[in-house]
């Protein structure tokens, strides 16, 4: 039997956000739009996300579940907590950001990407603490 390789891990170090955008009305209308689907590589525990549970779990991805948010309507609603903040990637598909983020009540910083550019369906996970951009995300969503 093969051994599976290690998977390396990357951190995207081209992510950016929008600037600071207080048009209200825009970003209501973009967070009306979002849903989210998830994603089983980030999930031990798929909760109520009606995704079936990975048989082995891959090196390098972060799981949700150490942020306690096992429910699909908590999910979205941290993505649209990021959204209505303006947290949200300059890069865009269509009409959806690339990226959003989002903080946990207890301050674990989130990222969620884009899975489907046509459903504006996003899939999320907790940045991991070696990653750069989890203090950017920090930083911005206590400033804004």
């Amino acid at each position: 039997m093969q051994a599976v390789p290690k998977r390396r891990q990357r951190l995207n170090p081209k992510r950016s956000m929008l600037p600071v955008n207080n048009n209200v009305a825009a970003l209501a209308e973009l967070a009306a739009c979002v849903s989210y689907g998830g994603n089983p590589d980030h999930k031990s525990n798929p909760g109520d996300y009606g995704l079936q549970p990975v048989s082995r779990w891959r090196p390098g991805k972060s799981l949700c579940d150490t942020t306690a948010i096992f429910r699909k309507a908590d999910a979205l609603s941290h993505l649209q907590a990021g959204i209505m903040k303006g947290m949200i990637s300059d890069k865009f598909r269509g009409k959806f950001p690339q990226h959003i983020w989002s903080v946990t009540v207890d301050g674990t910083p989130l990222e969620a990407e884009l899975d489907n550019q046509d459903l504006g369906s996003y899939h999320g996970y907790p940045l991991l603490p070696a990653d750069p951009f989890s203090q950017v995300v920090s930083d911005e969503w206590n400033a804004r």
